[in-house]
């Protein structure tokens, strides 16, 4: 069964999405097989690709628009939206 789903989480104040929380952001979205993008003011990238994620250039405060769509898309959307709010510099 397929499920497509979205969220929007906004980045710590203090945590721009550069090399090491994208890459903790990316080890997360590779556990699930849904396929998952983030977004930031109208860019889109694949949320399993770490440089996509560092070219999206998100600094702290920003909102992302997170969705996956496949049969463990809700799994991947809580821990994403879980491993965002939880990032650290």
């Amino acid at each position: 069964m397929q499920v497509n789903s979205e969220i929007e989480v906004a980045l710590p104040a203090a945590v721009a999405l550069h090399a090491r929380p994208a890459a903790t952001f990316v080890k997360t979205a590779m556990r699930f097989r849904s396929r998952t993008t983030v977004g930031v003011d109208g860019k889109v990238a694949d949320a399993k690709s770490i440089l996509a994620v560092l070219a999206l250039g998100a600094t702290g405060g920003t909102l992302l628009r997170i969705s996956a769509e496949g049969e463990d898309a809700p799994a991947a959307l809580d821990a994403l939206a879980a491993c965002v709010t939880g990032l650290i510099e």
